[in-house]
Protein backbone atom coordinates (compact mmCIF):
# COMPACT_ATOMS: atom_id res chain seq x y z
CA UNK A 1 0.00 0.00 0.00
CA UNK A 2 1.46 3.35 -1.07
CA UNK A 3 0.19 6.30 1.00
CA UNK A 4 1.03 9.81 -0.20
CA UNK A 5 0.68 12.80 2.11
CA UNK A 6 0.49 15.97 0.03
CA UNK A 7 0.71 18.73 2.66
CA UNK A 8 2.17 17.28 5.86
CA UNK A 9 3.53 20.68 6.87
CA UNK A 10 -0.02 21.84 7.62
CA UNK A 11 -0.40 19.25 10.40
CA UNK A 12 2.93 17.85 11.62
CA UNK A 13 5.90 19.37 13.40
CA UNK A 14 8.48 18.22 15.97
CA UNK A 15 5.65 17.47 18.43
CA UNK A 16 3.22 15.66 16.10
CA UNK A 17 4.29 13.05 13.52
CA UNK A 18 2.77 10.59 11.05
CA UNK A 19 4.42 7.43 12.43
CA UNK A 20 1.03 5.84 13.17
CA UNK A 21 0.27 5.67 9.44
CA UNK A 22 3.24 3.41 8.70
CA UNK A 23 1.33 0.34 9.88
CA UNK A 24 -0.74 0.56 6.69
CA UNK A 25 2.07 0.68 4.14
CA UNK A 26 4.75 2.87 2.64
CA UNK A 27 4.23 6.52 3.59
CA UNK A 28 5.58 9.15 1.20
CA UNK A 29 5.30 12.52 2.88
CA UNK A 30 5.54 15.86 1.08
CA UNK A 31 5.74 19.04 3.12
CA UNK A 32 3.55 21.19 0.87
CA UNK A 33 3.04 20.33 -2.78
CA UNK A 34 2.14 23.07 -5.22
CA UNK A 35 -0.99 22.33 -7.25
CA UNK A 36 1.01 21.71 -10.41
CA UNK A 37 3.14 19.11 -8.57
CA UNK A 38 0.28 17.03 -7.19
CA UNK A 39 -0.62 14.88 -10.20
CA UNK A 40 2.85 13.45 -10.62
CA UNK A 41 3.39 13.03 -6.88
CA UNK A 42 0.23 10.93 -6.43
CA UNK A 43 0.43 8.96 -9.69
CA UNK A 44 1.30 5.68 -7.94
CA UNK A 45 -0.72 6.27 -4.78
CA UNK A 46 -3.22 3.77 -3.40
CA UNK A 47 -4.19 6.33 -0.78
CA UNK A 48 -3.83 10.10 -0.47
CA UNK A 49 -3.91 11.89 2.86
CA UNK A 50 -4.26 15.67 2.72
CA UNK A 51 -5.50 18.72 4.51
CA UNK A 52 -6.16 21.55 2.04
CA UNK A 53 -4.60 20.23 -1.19
CA UNK A 54 -6.94 20.68 -4.15
CA UNK A 55 -7.75 17.22 -5.47
CA UNK A 56 -9.83 17.36 -8.64
CA UNK A 57 -10.04 15.74 -12.05
CA UNK A 58 -6.82 17.40 -13.17
CA UNK A 59 -4.66 16.73 -10.11
CA UNK A 60 -5.94 13.14 -9.83
CA UNK A 61 -5.81 12.26 -13.53
CA UNK A 62 -2.66 10.08 -13.22
CA UNK A 63 -3.69 8.29 -10.00
CA UNK A 64 -4.99 5.10 -11.59
CA UNK A 65 -4.57 2.98 -8.44
CA UNK A 66 -6.20 5.43 -6.07
CA UNK A 67 -8.85 3.89 -3.82
CA UNK A 68 -8.99 6.22 -0.85
CA UNK A 69 -8.58 9.88 0.14
CA UNK A 70 -8.30 10.69 3.84
CA UNK A 71 -8.61 14.22 5.15
CA UNK A 72 -6.73 15.91 7.97
CA UNK A 73 -9.84 18.08 8.25
CA UNK A 74 -13.59 18.14 8.71
CA UNK A 75 -14.26 20.27 5.63
CA UNK A 76 -13.88 18.65 2.21
CA UNK A 77 -14.59 21.47 -0.23
CA UNK A 78 -11.09 20.96 -1.70
CA UNK A 79 -12.06 17.47 -2.93
CA UNK A 80 -13.90 16.92 -6.21
CA UNK A 81 -16.56 14.62 -4.78
CA UNK A 82 -18.36 13.85 -8.08
CA UNK A 83 -15.02 12.82 -9.65
CA UNK A 84 -14.29 10.54 -6.69
CA UNK A 85 -17.73 8.98 -6.87
CA UNK A 86 -17.34 8.36 -10.59
CA UNK A 87 -13.96 6.69 -10.04
CA UNK A 88 -15.00 4.72 -6.94
CA UNK A 89 -12.63 6.59 -4.63
CA UNK A 90 -13.76 6.65 -1.00
CA UNK A 91 -13.30 9.98 0.77
CA UNK A 92 -13.30 10.15 4.58
CA UNK A 93 -13.00 13.25 6.71
CA UNK A 94 -12.04 13.72 10.35
CA UNK A 95 -15.07 14.98 12.19
CA UNK A 96 -15.22 16.53 15.64
CA UNK A 97 -11.51 16.31 16.41
CA UNK A 98 -11.18 20.06 17.07
CA UNK A 99 -14.41 20.86 18.91
CA UNK A 100 -12.84 21.76 22.25
CA UNK A 101 -9.88 23.52 20.65
CA UNK A 102 -12.00 25.83 18.49
CA UNK A 103 -14.39 26.60 21.35
CA UNK A 104 -11.41 27.42 23.55
CA UNK A 105 -9.88 29.69 20.93
CA UNK A 106 -13.21 31.40 20.36
CA UNK A 107 -13.24 32.48 23.98
CA UNK A 108 -9.53 33.29 23.96
CA UNK A 109 -10.38 35.83 21.25
CA UNK A 110 -13.47 37.12 23.05
CA UNK A 111 -11.51 37.57 26.28
CA UNK A 112 -8.65 39.23 24.42
CA UNK A 113 -11.16 41.80 23.20
CA UNK A 114 -12.97 42.46 26.47
CA UNK A 115 -10.02 42.10 28.86
CA UNK A 116 -7.47 43.95 26.70
CA UNK A 117 -4.74 41.54 27.84
CA UNK A 118 -2.27 42.29 25.04
CA UNK A 119 -2.73 46.05 25.46
CA UNK A 120 -2.17 45.95 29.22
CA UNK A 121 0.87 43.68 28.83
CA UNK A 122 2.34 46.20 26.37
CA UNK A 123 1.53 48.99 28.84
CA UNK A 124 3.57 47.19 31.52
CA UNK A 125 6.43 46.12 29.20
CA UNK A 126 6.78 49.70 27.98
CA UNK A 127 7.44 50.76 31.58
CA UNK A 128 4.27 52.81 31.86
CA UNK A 129 2.99 51.03 34.99
CA UNK A 130 6.19 52.08 36.77
CA UNK A 131 5.23 55.68 36.10
CA UNK A 132 1.56 55.29 37.01
CA UNK A 133 0.26 57.45 39.89
CA UNK A 134 -2.12 54.63 40.93
CA UNK A 135 -1.74 50.91 41.48
CA UNK A 136 -4.56 50.16 39.02
CA UNK A 137 -4.45 52.44 35.97
CA UNK A 138 -7.68 52.43 33.93
CA UNK A 139 -5.97 52.90 30.59
CA UNK A 140 -8.12 50.54 28.53
CA UNK A 141 -11.77 49.83 29.36
CA UNK A 142 -12.61 46.33 30.54
CA UNK A 143 -16.01 44.63 30.30
CA UNK A 144 -17.61 41.62 31.96
CA UNK A 145 -19.08 38.77 29.92
CA UNK A 146 -21.73 37.97 32.52
CA UNK A 147 -25.09 39.28 31.38
CA UNK A 148 -24.04 39.82 27.78
CA UNK A 149 -25.92 38.11 24.96
CA UNK A 150 -23.90 35.86 22.67
CA UNK A 151 -25.45 34.80 19.38
CA UNK A 152 -24.15 31.54 17.95
CA UNK A 153 -24.60 30.85 14.25
CA UNK A 154 -24.41 27.10 13.73
CA UNK A 155 -25.26 24.95 16.76
CA UNK A 156 -23.28 21.89 15.80
CA UNK A 157 -20.63 20.31 18.02
CA UNK A 158 -18.45 23.44 18.14
CA UNK A 159 -21.40 25.78 18.54
CA UNK A 160 -22.68 23.71 21.46
CA UNK A 161 -19.24 23.70 23.10
CA UNK A 162 -19.13 27.49 22.76
CA UNK A 163 -22.62 27.71 24.26
CA UNK A 164 -21.56 25.62 27.26
CA UNK A 165 -18.63 27.94 27.96
CA UNK A 166 -20.84 31.00 27.54
CA UNK A 167 -23.35 29.60 30.05
CA UNK A 168 -20.51 29.08 32.52
CA UNK A 169 -19.74 32.80 32.14
CA UNK A 170 -23.41 33.49 32.97
CA UNK A 171 -24.12 34.88 29.52
CA UNK A 172 -27.47 34.82 27.74
CA UNK A 173 -27.11 32.40 24.83
CA UNK A 174 -29.19 32.55 21.67
CA UNK A 175 -28.55 30.58 18.50
CA UNK A 176 -29.54 30.21 14.88
CA UNK A 177 -29.27 26.93 13.00
CA UNK A 178 -30.54 25.97 9.55
CA UNK A 179 -32.17 22.85 10.95
CA UNK A 180 -34.07 22.64 14.27
CA UNK A 181 -31.84 22.05 17.30
CA UNK A 182 -32.31 22.18 21.03
CA UNK A 183 -29.87 22.67 23.91
CA UNK A 184 -30.57 23.39 27.55
CA UNK A 185 -29.99 27.04 28.34
CA UNK A 186 -29.96 28.10 24.69
CA UNK A 187 -32.80 30.00 23.02
CA UNK A 188 -33.18 29.26 19.32
CA UNK A 189 -34.15 32.22 17.15
CA UNK A 190 -34.12 33.50 13.58
CA UNK A 191 -31.05 35.15 12.08
CA UNK A 192 -32.35 38.72 12.12
CA UNK A 193 -33.32 38.52 15.78
CA UNK A 194 -29.93 37.09 16.64
CA UNK A 195 -28.14 39.90 14.83
CA UNK A 196 -30.12 42.68 16.49
CA UNK A 197 -30.01 41.27 20.04
CA UNK A 198 -26.46 39.93 20.35
CA UNK A 199 -23.55 41.72 21.99
CA UNK A 200 -21.33 39.06 20.43
CA UNK A 201 -22.03 37.20 17.18
CA UNK A 202 -19.84 34.13 16.70
CA UNK A 203 -19.90 31.97 13.57
CA UNK A 204 -19.63 28.16 13.70
CA UNK A 205 -21.39 27.03 10.54
CA UNK A 206 -19.85 25.24 7.53
CA UNK A 207 -19.05 27.15 4.36
CA UNK A 208 -21.71 26.39 1.76
CA UNK A 209 -23.95 28.22 -0.67
CA UNK A 210 -26.18 29.44 2.17
CA UNK A 211 -23.34 30.78 4.31
CA UNK A 212 -20.95 32.12 1.66
CA UNK A 213 -20.65 35.91 2.08
CA UNK A 214 -23.45 35.74 4.67
CA UNK A 215 -21.80 38.57 6.57
CA UNK A 216 -21.79 41.51 4.20
CA UNK A 217 -22.60 45.20 4.52
CA UNK A 218 -26.32 44.61 5.17
CA UNK A 219 -25.69 41.89 7.76
CA UNK A 220 -23.16 43.92 9.71
CA UNK A 221 -25.55 46.89 9.61
CA UNK A 222 -28.19 44.81 11.41
CA UNK A 223 -25.86 44.03 14.29
CA UNK A 224 -25.98 46.04 17.50
CA UNK A 225 -23.87 49.18 17.58
CA UNK A 226 -20.66 48.27 19.38
CA UNK A 227 -21.15 44.51 18.97
CA UNK A 228 -18.26 42.06 18.57
CA UNK A 229 -18.04 39.80 15.49
CA UNK A 230 -16.12 36.52 15.87
CA UNK A 231 -15.24 34.17 13.00
CA UNK A 232 -13.39 30.93 13.70
CA UNK A 233 -15.34 29.06 10.99
CA UNK A 234 -14.36 29.91 7.39
CA UNK A 235 -13.19 33.17 5.84
CA UNK A 236 -15.70 32.78 3.03
CA UNK A 237 -18.66 33.48 5.32
CA UNK A 238 -17.71 37.17 5.44
CA UNK A 239 -16.97 39.96 2.97
CA UNK A 240 -13.69 41.33 4.29
CA UNK A 241 -14.08 44.86 2.88
CA UNK A 242 -17.56 45.13 4.42
CA UNK A 243 -16.18 44.03 7.79
CA UNK A 244 -13.43 46.62 7.56
CA UNK A 245 -15.99 49.31 6.73
CA UNK A 246 -18.15 48.32 9.71
CA UNK A 247 -15.16 48.49 12.04
CA UNK A 248 -13.65 51.69 10.69
CA UNK A 249 -17.04 53.44 10.85
CA UNK A 250 -17.32 52.51 14.52
CA UNK A 251 -20.57 50.61 14.04
CA UNK A 252 -18.95 47.39 15.25
CA UNK A 253 -16.99 47.51 18.47
CA UNK A 254 -14.56 44.87 17.33
CA UNK A 255 -13.87 41.70 15.36
CA UNK A 256 -11.91 38.57 16.21
CA UNK A 257 -10.91 36.61 13.12
CA UNK A 258 -9.09 33.28 12.75
CA UNK A 259 -9.91 32.62 9.08
CA UNK A 260 -9.67 34.65 5.88
CA UNK A 261 -10.84 34.20 2.29
CA UNK A 262 -7.26 33.63 1.12
CA UNK A 263 -4.75 31.91 3.39
CA UNK A 264 -1.96 32.61 4.13
CA UNK A 265 -2.99 36.27 4.32
CA UNK A 266 -2.47 38.22 1.10
CA UNK A 267 -0.09 41.18 1.05
CA UNK A 268 -2.98 43.56 0.33
CA UNK A 269 -5.55 42.01 2.71
CA UNK A 270 -7.96 44.80 3.65
CA UNK A 271 -8.23 43.64 7.26
CA UNK A 272 -4.54 44.16 7.98
CA UNK A 273 -4.27 47.08 10.37
CA UNK A 274 -8.04 47.53 10.66
CA UNK A 275 -9.23 49.25 13.84
CA UNK A 276 -10.26 46.95 16.71
CA UNK A 277 -9.62 43.80 14.68
CA UNK A 278 -7.76 40.87 16.25
CA UNK A 279 -6.50 38.34 13.71
CA UNK A 280 -4.90 34.96 14.38
CA UNK A 281 -3.51 32.79 11.54
CA UNK A 282 -6.07 29.93 11.35
CA UNK A 283 -4.75 28.24 14.47
CA UNK A 284 -7.95 27.65 16.46
CA UNK A 285 -7.83 23.95 15.54
CA UNK A 286 -4.11 23.43 16.09
CA UNK A 287 -3.21 22.64 19.75
CA UNK A 288 -0.79 19.73 20.07
CA UNK A 289 -3.39 17.49 21.70
CA UNK A 290 -5.86 18.28 18.94
CA UNK A 291 -3.45 17.40 16.14
CA UNK A 292 -2.50 14.14 17.85
CA UNK A 293 -6.19 13.30 18.15
CA UNK A 294 -6.59 14.14 14.48
CA UNK A 295 -3.80 11.77 13.52
CA UNK A 296 -5.47 8.98 15.51
CA UNK A 297 -8.79 9.62 13.73
CA UNK A 298 -7.13 9.60 10.31
CA UNK A 299 -5.44 6.29 11.16
CA UNK A 300 -8.70 4.76 12.42
CA UNK A 301 -10.47 5.89 9.23
CA UNK A 302 -7.89 4.01 7.17
CA UNK A 303 -8.11 0.96 9.42
CA UNK A 304 -11.88 0.77 9.08
CA UNK A 305 -11.70 1.31 5.31
CA UNK A 306 -9.26 -1.57 4.93
CA UNK A 307 -11.53 -3.72 7.13
CA UNK A 308 -14.40 -3.07 4.74
CA UNK A 309 -16.35 -0.94 7.26
CA UNK A 310 -15.47 2.65 6.31
CA UNK A 311 -16.47 5.47 8.66
CA UNK A 312 -16.75 9.26 8.26
CA UNK A 313 -17.42 8.73 4.56
CA UNK A 314 -18.26 11.82 2.52
CA UNK A 315 -18.07 10.03 -0.86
Amino acid sequence: MKIVITDAQTVVDHLVNTDILQEFGEVISHNLLRYEEVAEAVAEADMIICNKTLLNAHSLRLAKHLRYIGLFATGYNNIDIPYCQEHHITVCNAGSYSTNAVAQHTFALILAHYNQVAQYDRYVQDGRWKRSPTFSPFVYPLNELAGKTIGIIGLGAIGQAVAAIALAFQMKVIAYNRHPKTMDGVTMTDLNTLLTQSDIVTVHCPLNEDSRALFDHSTFAKMKAGALFVNTARGGVMVEQDLRDALESGHLGGACIDTLNVEPMEENCVLMGTKNCIITPHIAWAPVETRRRLMDIVAENIRQFLNGTPIHVVS
